[in-house]
């Protein structure tokens, strides 16, 4: 107690004893203070202030060290290289200046490299190469659409598969038979895929070989592809008409609630029928169904139990219908066939192969290649021997068709569904057929 009033008791002393110019000095700020007490707001105006927490801690912002500064790197740049012909694997990366263990390590590490192993001239590599001379990543243009990358990791390559979508465009072509569908479609400008696939559609109802005349006329709305600007060929027929003989056929793409695609007629009637009409395209009948002709070998009248379809060596052969392989070999008459038996009362039979490309036992699928057309056997030529037994009894394979039980439909709950994906292409088809004076009513 007596310290602290000793030290109180020196201040005061000390400030009674300032000179006159710090009493001066002193005089100033309290006049000084007045003035702003005056100025100041009142308690409204300091009311409406927002009050700042004498607490709060405020973090100081320190300055980024140059060495975290972002610092953007410069894309390496691909190498590419085309493959030619008589090129390896091996070889392409020599050219590329990469070393033997940079294809073994990708090869040993990635996958999907089989692909690697059937790459053809005209097919582009694309490489990244670092600094080092070292393998980054390499890519591989499969086709058009898609591409295989293979990137650097930790412990080998990784494999990623890029697929571009491509832009799809409606196209329509139509054209009169004047000589063949196949001619027609040609000057048309339609590719070849897609012929192929009319046939295939109508392959139930018409006979391309037998049933087509001149002056048949045909509309198809289809799809094509493009990838940036370019043309990359055709996609799924939309829709298509064909008038033969004064009656109209029109077929639309259709797909179900479980995505299963098919085409059917405007009454919902599949246009896929449980025969083709014929097992091969775009050909013609050299010797039809006949229990009495002259066998153009033997020069005597035996029963001609089939139908006889000439066509170049090497045309494929289709399974009329879906079954199992009943038999497949060569005899001396029959030369190389292939039997196919449909459930239990239909069985088919192809004859004078070329070549077989299935065997005894494997269930094929309607239009599934079965073989290629030749002359083994007793043949004067190049053709196809077709035979239909129904129930162990020989049909006439142009006439049985239409006797066999009717294909399957759209069924009744479906049908608001498939009337309205329908609508749009059943407009544009007759809209095309008027603007072409064509007939699209049988």
């Amino acid at each position: 107690m007596f310290n602290r009033s000793a030290r109180r008791h020196a201040e005061y002393k000390s400030k009674a004893q300032f000179p006159r110019r710090h009493l001066a000095i002193a005089a100033s700020t309290l006049i000084a203070l007045g003035v702003s007490l005056v100025l100041l707001p009142g308690e409204d105006a300091q009311a409406k202030r927002t009050a700042i927490p004498l607490d709060l801690e405020l973090t100081p912002i320190s300055p980024i060290p140059e060495e975290d500064a972002l610092v953007v790197e410069a894309q390496q740049e691909w190498l590419d290289i085309e493959v030619r012909s008589g090129d390896s694997l091996s070889a392409i990366f020599a050219r590329a200046k990469l070393s033997p263990q940079d294809l073994h390590e990708l090869l040993t590490t990635a996958k999907k490299t089989k692909a690697l192993n059937t790459i053809k001239p005209g097919q582009k590599l694309s490489f990244q190469i670092n600094d080092n001379g070292k393998l980054d990543a390499m890519s591989l243009r499969v086709d058009k659409l898609s591409s295989l990358v293979f990137e650097r990791g930790v412990t080998g390559f990784n494999t990623t598969e890029v697929t571009e979508t491509p832009e799809i465009r409606q196209r329509v072509a139509s054209a009169t038979i004047t000589s063949s569908l196949y001619k027609a479609a040609q000057e048309a400008g339609v590719s070849q895929s897609i012929i192929m696939e009319l046939a295939n559609i109508f392959g139930g109802v018409l006979d391309f070989v037998y049933d087509v005349r001149k002056n048949d006329h045909f509309i198809v709305i289809y799809e094509e592809l493009y990838l940036n600007g370019e043309h990359l060929g055709s996609g799924q027929i939309l829709a298509a008409l064909y008038h033969n003989q004064g009656q109209s056929f029109q077929a639309y793409r259709y797909i179900n609630d479980e995505g299963d695609v098919d085409y059917f007629s405007e009454a919902g009637e599949s246009m896929r029928k449980a025969f083709l009409r014929a097992p091969l395209d775009f050909t013609r009948i050299s010797s039809k169904f006949d229990p009495k002709r002259l066998h153009p070998v033997f020069k005597t009248v035996r029963p001609h139990r089939g139908v006889d379809y000439a066509a170049a060596r090497g045309t494929p052969v289709y399974a009329a219908g879906d079954g199992r392989v009943l038999e497949a070999g060569y005899s001396k008459a029959n030369g190389n066939y292939v039997f196919i038996k449909h459930g239990e009362a239909y069985v088919t039979k192809y004859l004078h192969l070329h070549k077989r490309a299935v065997s005894k036992g494997e269930r094929v699928k309607q239009r599934e290649t079965i073989g290629w057309v030749g002359s083994t056997g007793y043949a004067t030529g190049p053709h196809l021997h077709y035979e239909f037994l129904m129930n162990g009894v020989h049909r006439n394979p142009a006439t049985i068709i239409d006797k066999l039980p009717p294909p399957k439909r759209v069924s009744g709950k479906d049908m608001p569904r498939f009337q309205q994906q329908i609508s749009g292409m059943q407009l544009q088809l007759r809209t095309y057929a008027a603007q072409r004076n064509y007939s699209s009513e049988g």
